[in-house]
C-alpha cells in the first residue's frame, strides 16, 4: 500500500503521491484550480491557486458511493473549501470523475452597464446590451435626464421618433440621423376631469380613455363641430390607481394597482367582467390573437382566453423570478410573435409565444418602462436613467 509512515489519509503527503507535491508541481495547498479565475475575477498576484484547468492525472481522485456508481457532488453544497467557490463539478461519461468548466455568462458585465469597466475587450464578461442571438442594438439615443415614460413612433406621416420623460420634456428624434429636438412641455393640451396623474391612455373609434391616479378611467368622445374632445363618461369601478389600459375588440381593459382587471364593453361603457387572479399590482396588459395577456409585481404572466360563456378564465400562468413591469409584443424577423416583458431587475424577457421558450434578454442600467415597436423589425426601449434604445431582429436568428 502507498501510504506514509504516520498512516494520514487524503491530506498533502497523499497529494505527493499524485504529483502534486515537492518535485511535482505546486505544493498540496495551491493544487486546486482558483475558483475565481474561473469566473474571470481573481484579484490576486500571486495566487495560491491555479490559473489552468487541472491536467488529467491530477484530477480529483473518484469518491465511493452509494449503489449505482459515483453521483454528483456540489462542492458549495458544504465541507472544507466549499463556502467560497463557485466551480461546478460532475461526473463524466462512465463515472469519471472530471472538472466541469463555468457556464459561459448568463448577463452582461455590471460595470460596463454602469459604464466603469476598465477591462476591455480583456474582460470575461459580455460588453453588450444583451444576450440574444435575435436581435441587434443600432444605436442609443442620449438626452433625457429622468426616466423615459413613454415612447411613440407615428407610422404612415412622420419619419420621427417621439419619447416623453419624467425630467418634463417630449423630444423628437430623426430616425435617419438620430438628432433630437427638445420640445418642452409648457405648450400642451388640457383635457377637463383628470385629478392626479394620469397613468396611461387608450384610444378606441373616436373614444379617448385616460387612466388616473384616483382609480377612474376618464373618456372623452371627439367632436367634430368643436374639432376638439368632450366628456363622455367616468368609467369607475377601480379601488386604487389604474396604471395600464388597452383596447381590444369591443372591449377596454384596464389594470391596476388595486389587483384587479376590469372589462368594459365599449358600446356602453359597463364593466361586464372583473379579474382577480392577480395576487399583486397588476402592471401591464396586452391583446395578442384572441387572448389577453396580463403581468403583474407577483411575478406572474397570466394569458387569458374567453370561455364559452364569453368570460375570459386564466389558461396559462409563466412565473417569473423578479416582478414583471410592461409588456409588449410584435413579429420578429420571420414573423413569429414574440412577447416582451420588462421585469424589475433591471432586464427585459423574450419569449416565442405561445410556448414561452427563451429567446433572449435585454439589460439597462435602471427599470425599463417603455417598450415600444416599429416598422421593419424596428423595436426601442427607454429606462430609468432616460437612455432610449434602437433595436432590430436579425434574419435567420431562428428557424
Amino acid at each position: 500500500m502507498d501510504i506514509e509512515t504516520d498512516g494520514r489519509f487524503g491530506n498533502k503527503r497523499m497529494h505527493t503521491r499524485l504529483g502534486l507535491g515537492s518535485g511535482g508541481g505546486p505544493s498540496s495547498t495551491n493544487g486546486r484550480v482558483c475558483n475565481f479565475w474561473r469566473e474571470g475575477r481573481c484579484n490576486r498576484s500571486p495566487c495560491p491557486f491555479l490559473h489552468s484547468e487541472l491536467p488529467e492525472a491530477a484530477a480529483p481522485p473518484k469518491r465511493p458511493s452509494g449503489p449505482g456508481g459515483n453521483v454528483w457532488r456540489n462542492p458549495n453544497a458544504g465541507g472544507r473549501g466549499g463556502g467560497r467557490g463557485h466551480s461546478r463539478w460532475g461526473r463524466g461519461p462512465g463515472g469519471a470523475s472530471a472538472a466541469v468548466t463555468h457556464r459561459p455568462p448568463d448577463r452582461p458585465c455590471k460595470y460596463f452597464l454602469a459604464g466603469t469597466c476598465n477591462y476591455g475587450d480583456r474582460c470575461r464578461y459580455p460588453h453588450s446590451y444583451c444576450i440574444s442571438d435575435s436581435i441587434t442594438m443600432l444605436t442609443l439615443l442620449k438626452g433625457h435626464d429622468k426616466s423615459v415614460t413613454g415612447i411613440a413612433l407615428p407610422t404612415g406621416w412622420s419619419d420621427k421618433l417621439y419619447s416623453g420623460s419624467k425630467d418634463g420634456t417630449v423630444r423628437m428624434w430623426d430616425c435617419q440621423t438620430g438628432q433630437v429636438w427638445n420640445m418642452q412641455t409648457s405648450a400642451e393640451m388640457n383635457l377637463t376631469g383628470p385629478t392626479g396623474q394620469v397613468y396611461a391612455l387608450a384610444v378606441a373609434s373616436e373614444l379617448l380613455f385616460a387612466a388616473t391616479q384616483d382609480g377612474r378611467i376618464l373618456a372623452w368622445r371627439f367632436s367634430a363641430a368643436t374639432n376638439c374632445f368632450e366628456p363622455a363618461a367616468s368609467l369607475d369601478g377601480h379601488k386604487l390607481a389604474v396604471v395600464s389600459l388597452i383596447v381590444g375588440g369591443m372591449r377596454l381593459y384596464s389594470a391596476s394597482m388595486d389587483k384587479t382587471i376590469r372589462v368594459w364593453d365599449l358600446a356602453t361603457l359597463q364593466c361586464v367582467q372583473t379579474l382577480s387572479d392577480h395576487t399583486d399590482v397588476v402592471m401591464s396588459l396586452l391583446c395578442w390573437d384572441q387572448f389577453l395577456l396580463s403581468c403583474s409585481l407577483d411575478q406572474t404572466i397570466k394569458v387569458w382566453a374567453a370561455t364559452e360563456s364569453g368570460n375570459l378564465e386564466v389558461t396559462y400562468t409563466h412565473k417569473e423570478e423578479q416582478g414583471a413591469l410592461a409588456l409588449s409584443g410584435m413579429p420578429d424577423a420571420q414573423s413569429k410573435p414574440v412577447l416582451l416583458c420588462s421585469l424589475n431587475d433591471n432586464t427585459v424577457r423574450l419569449y416565442d409565444l405561445p410556448s414561452f421558450s427563451d429567446r433572449g434578454r435585454i439589460f439597462s442600467k435602471q427599470e425599463i418602462r417603455a417598450i415600444q415597436m416599429g416598422p421593419g423589425g424596428l423595436f426601442f426601449t427607454g429606462d430609468g436613467t432616460g437612455e432610449l434604445k434602437v433595436w432590430q431582429w436579425v434574419d435567420g436568428a431562428q428557424t
